[in-house]
């Protein structure tokens, strides 16, 4: 006669479904780029008529605090706000949809979606060889270092975790 499951035995987890710990950090890395552009789209929102000369504020605090600092990054959003204030909607939009692609993923990694795996390792994969070239071709920066490095880590991750679900 089959014998009857113990109703007091706690039930197995199931491991089918859950993000690892890895993910879980490249899902929260997600959440806070996603906020970062949401900051940005504010502040977009609230100073587009005088983003220039804000912007030249900004730059020139920073450069009194920080020197020379990532002062290629810092003058390369300048260009791209001055370009922004013109076209401020436009850019609007584009920053609210990065946004959403961001939580959309970070909300798919938190989950274990696969969708979210392949979505991210295809995403940040893609980017690999161009930051590659860029270290190549123009002078040293140890920012676009990093970046490579950081998208790097996150390819690995979520590949690793991939295989380990048998996605691969």
């Amino acid at each position: 006669m089959p014998k009857a499951k113990d109703s007091a035995a706690p039930l197995a987890a199931d491991d089918s479904h859950v993000a690892s710990e890895s993910v879980k950090a490249v899902a929260v890395y997600e959440i806070i780029k996603g906020l970062g552009a949401l900051t940005a789209a504010g502040a977009l929102w609230l100073w587009h008529i005088d983003l220039t000369k804000g912007l030249e504020r900004l730059a020139h605090t920073w450069q009194q605090h920080f020197g020379s600092l990532l002062a290629p990054q810092v003058e390369s959003i300048s260009k791209s706000a001055e370009q922004a204030s013109v076209h401020w909607i436009y850019f609007l939009f584009l920053i609210l949809a990065y946004a959403a692609l961001r939580f959309i993923e970070a909300y798919g990694l938190w989950h274990d979606k696969v969708w979210a795996y392949w979505f991210c390792v295809i995403g940040y994969g893609v980017f690999i060889p161009i930051e590659l070239y860029y270290l190549i071709a123009h002078p040293f920066d140890w920012f676009k270092v990093g970046v490579l490095l950081l998208n790097i880590t996150v390819v690995t991750v979520v590949y690793r975790n991939m295989k380990q679900k048998g996605l691969l």
